[in-house]
């Protein structure tokens, strides 16, 4: 009997991807079987992600699964950007589409929360950088917006499951960017909840990488294929299941998941949340196998992303492949800070990028028709130059010297990119796999099904991707 299919949906700020693992022969076989467009929407002056049509696009890619699919489908995962969630009403519908991390709204809570309790207590209290997208300070924005805060509410990818017939839960890889979970204890820290005046039971309970929280319910469960697939919290957040899709070990090794934002660091078994850490920006995020990413955020090809849209609705329409080639032989003014707070936000990128490049002194560049590969050069060198700084934090706050840098996600394929990483460095750099966060989902879904409920262990999740790495 063929062994059953399996499948790993991963929620993207750009695309959300339904991903199918097949064996043949004996062979795995993975197949991104359907993409949904995907990016935050305007309603009025807020910011949100279109729920019915991600969900309506999930539903049709797990339908062509399901034909695809004969042998069955023994199990389906979910991983995804962090911090943003869905409110629920009692009968278990959203209250709402959910908010876009980058809505300003969460703005004045922080400022409000910093004044409660200050930054640097709070990040040594749950290791998570306070960084003003988190979930936290979402939370705390609620109520203006007319939300109820007693409301129930799920982590997007943790929802997908639920929305699927599965329990309301939160992941630990994914609730450790919402800034309240205690860092000792790995459960919600409920001391902050109440110093924040936040409702502790509209939290969903915490559960590890691997758990199983039910099976396929509703119309879906009618198909042969979906009779018995179980749903499995995966590391719910994208960048624990890239890690986790690493098929070697991370000793002396550091990583760059490159894609809408870069994330610079290592595994470490232990907490950092020196002053130094804190002060240089770095985070402590679960791992699927239960050491720490310890790492910082980067303003990645967002930037990149954001101009080629200005562009294009000026009829400048560029493929990114043709605009990397120009770049490699473009020119440039100058660096600039890649991750100023102008740069955070959405539209008129090539003017933004215009304006620190301005603060920095440097020449700023005309916008205008064949100067595109010029903003490109300047995203990537900037880019490049600020792993470099974030590796040398990194080596002096951990005391020892890394060896190698580990390129994940999208942007490993720009090879400008990992050229100039390597320049910058002065570190060999290996390429990963672009959607190492589905050989992740796939890995932790596999290694799952061997453990009959006790803890993932990184060998055997290794093992996996390594199997899978090298379909």
């Amino acid at each position: 009997m063929q062994e059953p299919a399996r499948i790993a949906i991963d929620l993207g700020a750009e695309s959300c991807r339904v991903s199918l693992l097949r064996w043949v022969g004996g062979v795995p076989s993975i197949e991104v079987i359907h993409r949904v467009p995907n990016g935050p929407v305007r309603r009025g002056a807020a910011l949100h992600w279109p729920l019915d049509t991600i969900l309506a696009g999930l539903e049709e890619g797990l339908r062509k699964a399901a034909q695809a699919a004969l042998e069955g489908i023994a199990s389906i995962a979910v991983d995804s950007w962090g911090v943003d969630y869905v409110r629920l009403a009692p009968d278990g519908s959203p209250l709402g589409e959910p908010f876009c991390y980058r809505d300003e709204r969460s703005v004045a809570t922080k400022e409000a929360a910093d004044r409660v309790l200050p930054p640097f207590e709070l990040y040594q209290h749950t290791g998570a950088l306070p960084l003003r997208i988190n979930t936290v300070y979402q939370l705390l924005a609620d109520p203006a917006d007319g939300i109820d805060p007693h409301a129930p509410w799920v982590t997007m990818p943790e929802y997908v499951l639920y929305w699927l017939g599965g329990r309301r839960v939160a992941e630990y890889t994914h609730a450790t960017h919402t800034g309240l979970v205690d860092l000792k204890t790995g459960e919600w820290a409920s001391g902050l909840f109440r110093m924040l005046n936040l409702p502790l039971d509209a939290a969903p309970p915490i559960v590890r990488a691997g758990t199983i929280v039910g099976r396929v319910q509703g119309p879906l469960a009618s198909l042969d294929a979906f009779r018995a697939t179980q749903l499995i919290v995966p590391a719910c957040h994208d960048t624990a299941s890239a890690i986790a899709g690493i098929p070697t070990g991370l000793s002396s090794t550091a990583y760059i998941c490159s894609g809408t934002w870069s994330l610079v660091g290592t595994l470490t078994d232990a907490p950092v949340t020196t002053r130094e850490a804190f002060d240089a920006r770095y985070t402590n995020l679960g791992a699927a196998t239960g050491e720490l990413c310890f790492h910082t955020l980067v303003n990645g090809m967002w930037l990149l992303k954001q101009c080629m849209d200005s562009w294009s609705a000026e009829g400048r329409v560029w493929n990114i492949e043709d605009l990397i080639a120009q770049a490699a032989s473009s020119g440039f003014p100058g660096i600039i800070n890649v991750d100023a707070e102008p740069l955070l936000l959405d539209s008129d990128m090539p003017e933004r990028i215009n304006h620190q490049l301005w603060r920095r002194r440097w020449a700023t560049i005309p916008d205008v028709a064949g100067n595109e590969p010029v903003f490109a050069r300047v995203i990537f060198e900037s880019l490049a130059a600020r792993y470099a700084t974030a590796l040398e934090n990194l080596e002096e706050m951990l005391g020892r010297k890394l060896e190698r840098i580990h390129i994940l996600g999208g942007a490993s394929r720009n090879k400008l990119l990992t050229e100039l990483t390597a320049q910058r460095t002065g570190l060999p750099v290996e390429i990963g796999e672009t959607e190492s966060s589905t050989i992740g989902n796939f890995a932790v879904q596999l290694a799952a099904s061997q453990t009959e409920g006790a803890p993932l262990t990184p060998e055997s999740v290794r093992q996996w991707a390594k199997i899978l790495c090298q379909a």
